[in-house]
């Protein structure tokens, strides 16, 4: 059953303390994960969160429903919250592994889930090894470009969505998540080269 997010926006206005609940459940996941991916910091992305959830609770009155989803909402006000932060700090981090802080449990492909085998240590070396590859290479891409990567590729927000977050033509979100692509996967040769 789907939820009624403008009936749970009204509720929080009211006071309803089980529906902020609901709400921030709902979506904290999200946030984070979003604020972790533009920080590269498990501590920054959390004191963002919440900060996120503070901006959000004092402009419950602005979500409108004409204009777009809660999600789409509560993802714009998240990446401004980001931007001013960043244009605030001007400080572009390196983080660990892309994973570190997102999921706890790692999803399993189905082939993992039929075969039944945990990777092996040195998989898992490899898998993160290659984490922290591409967060770096992420950190030194431009920020546009970056947070169009991040929305679509690790938020899998679909175009118009984008658009919506960054008030940007749907034209111009194709344009910088290509770009993206291209200067990340750039980058990523440049690492495999200097590694081998």
């Amino acid at each position: 059953m789907e939820i009624d997010w403008s009936q749970t926006v009204r509720r929080c206005m009211d006071g309803d303390s089980a529906a902020w609940a609901e709400l921030v459940r709902a979506h904290h996941k999200r946030v984070y994960g979003l604020c972790y991916r533009f920080t590269g910091s498990p501590t920054d992305a959390e004191d963002l969160t919440q900060d996120v959830f503070l901006k959000i609770y004092s402009n419950l009155g602005s979500f409108d429903t004409n204009r777009g989803s809660l999600q789409v909402w509560i993802t714009t006000m998240t990446r401004n919250l980001l931007v001013d932060n960043f244009r605030r700090t001007k400080n572009q981090r390196i983080t660990g592994s892309l994973d570190d802080g997102w999921d706890q449990t790692e999803e399993l492909r189905p082939i993992d889930r039929l075969v039944g085998r945990d990777p092996s240590p040195h998989e898992m070396a490899a898998r993160k090894e290659l984490g922290k590859m591409v967060q770096e290479a992420l950190s030194h891409v431009s920020v546009e470009l970056r947070e169009a990567v991040i929305l679509r590729d690790l938020q899998d927000m679909d175009y118009k969505e984008i658009a919506q977050v960054l008030q940007i033509p749907e034209g111009t979100v194709k344009s910088r998540i290509s770009r993206g692509r291209a200067e990340l996967a750039r980058l990523l040769e440049r690492t495999k080269r200097e590694v081998m």
